[in-house]
């Protein structure tokens, strides 16, 4: 690298671009933050800050707790996820202003404050905390890590002779590094980088890189580095100073990627380039926009205001990139939480994380949840919120899901090489379905697009749904399952209704209703009793089938099934011929969600194992009967888990052609154990929701002919949207159903052949009632059904 500064601007252009995209692919990343100036008073003098201002010109040394929550709040309404703390240095040991404010008010010192401030705004608003504290002792880096979920300092510059820096003692080199270096020891999740254009040679660029690469070698804490141009100001020592000029900018983001590590993300701020310019940024390496604002200024650069996401957002697209929003902390330091953050901040970060540790990129506020014991609804219970409510859109919620399709379709760089190869008609991998779930901006409306090309392709236009009742004869149950606000058990915790047992003669006379009604199938679940023997299920079946022989009965789980045949001490396959026998038909596939072990030790740990999950369906398929594939998602999983899941069963499906559709069921997160107890997210996001939909019908393609959306979990406003990414099925009309509900879900307990009649036309497709096995249904039967809702 010792050459690099001889190179030309073309040269390290192109290598930096390549690593980029080797590195982060086409996204490139923001923080939707809110700016809090929590004092303007600095003890530095720098030559080209406008933001430390005298006493003399401030009516106050310091924000008041009133005023930054204020703030902080119109921030938290806007959607943000960042609460960015800007603040001079010790401004204390300047001004006595300072120092008595902080006694008056009862702080020891300015970074006692801000820790104060900090807690603040993470306890009310829910936005994470990032500091940009300076050069800080190690005790005030400490006291600020339990509050912040990442710091920040500008390195600038390691010249000591800088006339920029004359008035500043904080901005010694050795005072910099070592505040690099302690927050390294101490694992704090950094921000640093340097100012371009204050008198400095690229060479000395160059040296501040290689000291910064050198600490994260170290430590590995580096999580950004921002190169920013230096801009003149009116009313500052160097207020007649040249701009940094375009081409040292460019030249400083390439030399950072090409110095830095792969590892560490190189950032350069939108507001302080021309717009037309920013496509040169991102050519250069950068892959993040730092933090932008949509409520307040950059109050260290107030005359260049933000540009609006939209701009910003062409102006990625335009170079064939997309955007993401992200968090304070990245998602390499999200991800191994327990490492780099305060124990009492893994969960706000968990809060407001994708399922790639990104920003959740819903539009709306997403405040803190708190919630109190409920009474019951129907035969589960519905949490109540207290305190503010979020706006954003969640599975099982009331809020109607950001429009994504139709949308703009746009795909590059590794997406488009993997739908180019859908489009070929190649078999997607684990690699090809990982790069699919990582879509953003336009590139989800082109998986959708693909997705929808193989939909037509399979099975035509219409849209189908099969009438049905749910029968859930108990919700109590012997297992653990973290995720379910359902059963009662040992992790109840008061928010689930009482405990009930309906008899033989009262689940017979709910299915008799519902064939009266027009149903066609009837499907049943239930907790596992612990005074269940295996003969329930037999019993229960052949209960039903020997009233309503013409029925289809849809029923047990493979917990269910698998639990019932060790009960009995028989062998799987004679039980499940027993089922059969009786008039079972068809199992659903649920207990299934997510088919990985290491999940499963978390939200199902005394379940299933995968490979019995499997084998359960397996030998159904062997017996005769049919089943379906559902995958439980958003909870505590990553995407490359959800890969595994669909490469498992489509493996399974290839062996029996057992499996009548996929159901992709989204976490509702409200009433669910796991995440009262703080460690599970809030269900996935709409994009998600959308993808696994998409992203599922390429997978499964020649496989599984049928992709269901659940409408109790993502709403008939959302469900329209997936009819355009490879949705063919709409599932029951499901009367009474109650396990969605007890988890915190909205939607209603059933839906009319005419509801999904109007979903179905609103996108210009026809609907058609189907048979559980997606066989035709008589005219008597669509009639009475009809007749009766």
């Amino acid at each position: 690298m010792d050459d690099l500064a001889q190179r030309d601007t073309a040269e390290l252009v192109a290598a930096a671009g390549r690593l980029r995209d080797d590195a982060f692919g086409s996204r490139i990343t923001y923080s939707p933050k809110v700016f809090v100036p929590l004092t303007r008073l600095c003890r530095d003098r720098c030559g080209y800050c406008t933001y430390a201002t005298a006493p003399r010109a401030l009516t106050t040394a310091y924000l008041s707790p009133q005023e930054v929550l204020q703030i902080a709040s119109r921030g938290a309404e806007a959607g943000c996820h960042e609460a960015l703390f800007t603040l001079g240095e010790n401004p204390e040991a300047r001004y006595p202003q300072a120092r008595e404010w902080l006694a008056e008010h009862g702080y020891a010192s300015t970074v006692d404050y801000l820790a104060a401030m900090c807690e603040l705004v993470l306890t009310h608003t829910g936005l994470l905390p990032h500091t940009n504290a300076g050069a800080l002792a190690a005790a005030e880096l400490a006291a600020l890590r339990r509050v912040s979920v990442s710091q920040g300092m500008m390195i600038e510059s390691l010249r000591s002779d800088l006339p920029a820096h004359r008035g500043a003692p904080d901005k010694a080199p050795a005072r910099r590094l070592e505040t690099l270096e302690e927050a390294g020891r101490q694992r704090i999740p950094f921000t640093t980088g340097i100012l371009v254009g204050i008198g400095e040679s690229e060479p000395d660029r160059i040296a501040a890189l290689r000291a910064i690469a050198a600490a994260h070698a170290r430590h590995g804490h580096v999580q950004e580095v921002i190169v920013q141009n230096f801009l003149p100001k009116p009313h500052t020592a160097m207020r007649d100073a040249p701009a940094c000029p375009h081409e040292d900018h460019v030249r400083a983001i390439a030399l950072a990627r090409l110095v830095l590590p792969a590892d560490v993300h190189v950032q350069a701020p939108p507001n302080l380039s021309d717009p037309e310019r920013l496509g040169a940024l991102i050519a250069a390496g950068i892959d993040d926009w730092g933090g932008v604002s949509p409520v307040t200024a950059d109050h260290v650069n107030p005359e260049r205001p933000w540009p609006a996401l939209r701009i910003l957002r062409a102006a990625t697209e335009l170079t064939g990139h997309v955007l993401a929003p992200r968090l304070p902390v990245h998602p390499e330091f999200a991800r191994t939480a327990d490492r780099w953050l305060d124990e009492r901040l893994r969960f706000p970060v968990l809060d407001r994380c994708d399922a790639e540790s990104l920003g959740r990129d819903d539009p709306g506020a997403h405040w803190p949840e708190r919630y109190e014991a409920a009474g019951n609804v129907g035969t589960g219970a519905e949490v109540v919120q207290i305190g503010r409510r979020s706006t954003a859109w969640y599975s099982g919620a009331g809020a109607d899901p950001v429009v994504l399709l139709p949308g703009r379709a746009a795909a590059s760089g590794a997406v488009r090489e993997v739908l180019d190869g859908v489009s070929a008609g190649q078999e997607t991998g684990y690699d090809e379905l990982l790069t699919l779930f990582a879509a953003r901006g336009p590139e989800v409306a082109a998986v959708a697009e693909a997705a929808d090309r193989i939909r037509r392709e399979q099975v035509g236009e219409d849209v189908t749904f099969v009438a049905n009742r749910n029968i859930n004869y108990t919700n109590v149950c012997t297992f653990r399952c973290s995720f379910c606000g359902f059963s009662k058990g040992p992790l109840s915790l008061n928010l689930r209704g009482t405990p009930y047992l309906l008899t033989i003669d009262e689940v017979v006379a709910r299915a008799g209703e519902a064939w009266e009604l027009g149903a066609t199938e009837v499907c049943l679940q239930g907790g596992i009793h612990p005074k269940f023997d295996g003969d329930f299920y037999v019993t229960v079946a052949g209960a039903i089938h020997e009233a309503l022989p013409d029925l289809h009965i849809h029923g047990f789980t493979a917990l269910e099934v698998r639990e019932g045949a060790r009960r009995l001490g028989e062998s799987l396959e004679d039980y499940l011929r027993r089922l059969r026998a009786v008039g079972l038909r068809s199992l659903p596939g649920t207990a299934a969600e997510i088919l990985d072990d290491d999940i499963r030790a978390v939200l199902c740990p005394d379940k299933l194992t995968t490979e019995e999950w499997l084998e359960v369906h397996r030998t159904a398929h062997r017996t005769g009967l049919r089943s379906n594939v559902t995958i439980m998602f958003g909870s505590v999983e990553r995407p490359e888990h959800w890969v595994r899941h669909l490469l498992r069963t489509r493996a399974l499906q290839r062996e029996t052609d057992g499996f009548t559709e996929f159901v992709a069921l989204p976490f509702v997160h409200m009433a669910a154990p796991v995440y009262l107890k703080r460690a599970a997210r809030r269900g996935p996001t709409w994009r998600e929701a959308l993808l696994m939909h998409a992203v599922a019908r390429i997978a499964y393609r020649d496989d599984i002919p049928n992709i269901q959306a659940s409408w109790v979990k993502l709403g008939p406003v959302g469900v329209r949207q997936l009819l355009a990414a490879g949705v063919n099925d709409l599932g029951g009309t499901l009367m009474d159903e109650n396990i969605s509900r007890a988890a915190g879900a909205t939607h209603g307990q059933g839906l009319r052949p005419a509801d999904f009649a109007a979903i179905a036309a609103a996108v210009g497709r026809p609907v058609r009632q189907r048979t559980t096995l997606y066989g035709q249904v008589s005219r008597t039967q669509v009639s009475a059904l009809g007749e009766a809702r």
